[in-house]
C-alpha cells in the first residue's frame, strides 16, 4: 500500500499511475483481441454484434463503476486519516453490495436481451448473435463485479500493482480462451462471451486468495459480509451520482448506436473497430484520473489543499503528452489499424475517418477526465455528473442525429462530429468548477 500524502508529487503520480496504464492497457487488449479474433475469423457480422452489445455491458455495469469510485473515495480517505478499521468496514460493505447488485443484473441482462436489441432496431442478421453473446457475458456478472471491485478497493489504499498483475493473468488467459474456443472448438461468438467470463472468474478468484493470505486489512469471507450503513450511504452520496453519469453515459451510447444502426452492418462494423482503437486514447486519461483520485482522497484526508493542486497540474501534464502521441499515432496509421479488425474496404475507410475526426480532440478529452478525476477523488461527484448530461444528451447526442442526416451530407461523419463538440464543452465546464474551489469542502474527513 502507497502513502501519497509523502514525498514528490509528481513522481508518487507517476509511480502510481504507471502500473493503473500498465492495467488499463491489458483491459483494452483484452477488448481488442476478442474483436480481432472475431472480426478476422468469424466475420464482420458478428463483430458489429459485439460491438452493438458492448453499450447495454456498458448500463449494466454502470452502477458498479460508480459505486466502486465512491467506495474507492471513501477508503483512501480513511487511509490518508489513518482509520483503519473504517477502512475494513467500507470493504466488507462493498463486497456485499456487489454479490447481490451482480446477481440482479444478471438476472435482468439474460432474460430481456433480445428484447433490447429489437428495441435498438439492430439489423435482423445481427439479433440473434448478439443476444447469445450478451447473454453469456452478463450471466457471468458475479465474477466481473467482484474482479472491478477487488481492483477498486486496492487502488483507494493506494496499491495499483496487485490489480495489475491480475489484469495481466486475466488478459492472458483471454486470449487463449478466445484462441482455443473459437478455432479449434469452433463455437463461434459464444466461445468469445465464455472466454470473457472465465477469465474474469478466474482472476477474481485468484485475488481473493490471494489478498486472504496476504493483506492484513482485506480477508474475504462470507461470514465478513455485514453491512455498515453509515459508510454504505457516504459511498452511495459519493458514487450514485458518478453511477447515474455512467449509466447516462451507457444509455447514450445506445442511442448513439441507435443512428449507427441506421447506416447499416458496415458503419456498425467500422464503428465497433474504431472504437476499440479509440479506447487506447482514452486508457491514458483514465489511468492518471484514476491515480490523481486516490492521490487527492489520501491528501484530502490529510487536509494538504497545495498538494492537490500541485497534483492537478502535474497530472495534466502527463496525460497531454500521452494523448499527443496517440493522436499523432491515429492519424498516419489509422487505417492499417483498423485493418487488423477487418479487411473490407469500405469499412476500412469508414472506421479511419472515425480516428482522423476524434482523434484530433484526445487532449480535450484527457483534460476534461483529469479534471473530473480530481474532483471525483475531492468525493464531490454530483456537479461533474449534470456536466457529463448535458455534454451527452443536449450536445453530442442530438448533434450527432443532425449531422448525420441525408440533406446535411456528412453521412455517418456527423456521427463523429459530435463526440469532440462535446468533450470542448465537458472539459470547460469542468474546469470553471474546479476553478470555483468548491470541492474542497466535500471531503468525508473534517477538520
Amino acid at each position: 500500500m502507497q502513502d501519497l500524502t509523502k514525498g514528490s508529487v509528481g513522481k508518487n503520480i507517476l509511480l502510481f499511475s504507471l502500473p493503473l496504464l500498465a492495467g488499463t492497457l491489458f483491459q483494452q487488449l483484452y477488448n481488442v483481441i476478442d474483436s480481432i479474433v472475431v472480426g478476422n475469423y468469424i466475420g464482420k457480422e458478428a463483430l458489429a454484434a459485439v460491438g452493438a452489445s458492448f453499450p447495454v455491458i456498458f448500463v449494466a455495469i454502470s452502477l458498479l463503476i460508480g459505486v466502486s469510485s465512491g467506495i474507492s473515495v471513501v477508503i483512501s480517505q480513511y487511509y490518508g486519516a489513518k482509520q483503519f478499521d473504517n477502512v475494513v468496514k467500507a470493504i466488507n460493505t462493498f463486497y456485499a453490495f456487489v454479490l447481490v447488485t451482480s446477481i440482479f443484473f444478471s438476472f435482468l441482462g439474460v432474460y430481456f436481451a433480445r428484447d433490447i436489441f429489437e428495441l435498438l432496431k439492430l439489423p435482423a442478421e445481427l439479433l440473434d448473435d448478439a443476444t447469445l453473446y450478451l447473454q453469456i457475458y452478463l450471466g457471468g456478472m458475479v465474477a466481473m463485479f467482484g474482479f472491478f471491485g477487488t481492483n477498486a478497493i486496492l487502488r483507494g489504499m493506494g496499491d495499483s500493482k496487485t490489480p495489475l498483475y491480475f489484469t495481466i493473468v486475466s488478459t492472458v488467459l483471454n486470449i487463449v480462451l478466445d484462441l482455443l474456443f473459437v478455432l479449434v472448438f469452433h463455437w463461434g461468438i459464444a466461445g468469445v462471451a465464455y472466454a470473457s467470463v472465465i477469465s474474469q472468474a478466474v482472476s477474481f478468484i485468484g485475488a481473493g486468495v490471494y489478498l486472504n493470505r496476504g493483506s492484513s486489512l482485506i480477508k474475504f469471507s462470507f461470514k465478513n459480509l455485514v453491512v455498515d450503513f453509515d459508510i454504505l450511504i457516504k459511498s452511495l452520496k459519493i458514487g450514485l451520482p458518478t453511477g447515474l453519469q455512467q449509466s447516462f453515459v451507457a444509455l447514450g451510447m445506445i442511442a448513439i448506436m441507435r443512428i449507427v444502426n441506421d447506416f447499416g452492418t458496415d458503419t456498425i462494423a467500422a464503428f465497433t473497430a474504431a472504437s476499440r482503437l479509440d479506447s487506447f486514447a482514452s486508457m491514458s486519461a483514465m489511468a492518471f484520473a484514476s491515480a490523481l483520485a486516490t492521490f487527492v482522497g489520501q491528501n484530502l484526508g490529510a487536509n494538504k489543499i497545495d498538494r492537490i493542486k500541485q497534483g492537478y497540474k502535474i497530472t495534466l501534464l502527463f496525460s497531454s503528452i500521452m494523448s499527443i502521441l496517440v493522436s499523432v499515432l491515429m492519424y498516419f496509421f489509422g487505417r492499417e489499424l483498423i485493418m487488423l479488425f477487418s479487411t473490407d474496404p469500405n469499412v476500412i475507410e469508414i472506421g479511419y475517418n472515425y480516428l482522423v475526426i476524434v482523434s484530433s480532440f484526445y487532449v480535450l478529452f484527457s483534460a476534461m477526465f483529469v479534471t473530473q478525476g480530481l474532483l471525483r477523488g475531492a468525493g464531490d461527484t454530483l456537479i461533474p455528473m449534470f456536466i457529463t448530461l448535458f455534454a451527452l444528451w443536449i450536445l453530442r447526442i442530438p448533434i450527432s442525429y443532425y449531422l448525420s442526416r441525408p440533406e446535411i451530407g456528412l453521412g455517418s461523419d456527423g456521427i463523429w462530429w459530435g463526440i469532440p463538440i462535446a468533450w470542448t464543452f465537458g472539459f470547460l465546464a469542468s474546469l470553471v468548477y474546479f476553478l470555483s474551489g468548491k470541492w474542497k469542502k466535500k471531503g468525508i474527513i473534517k477538520h
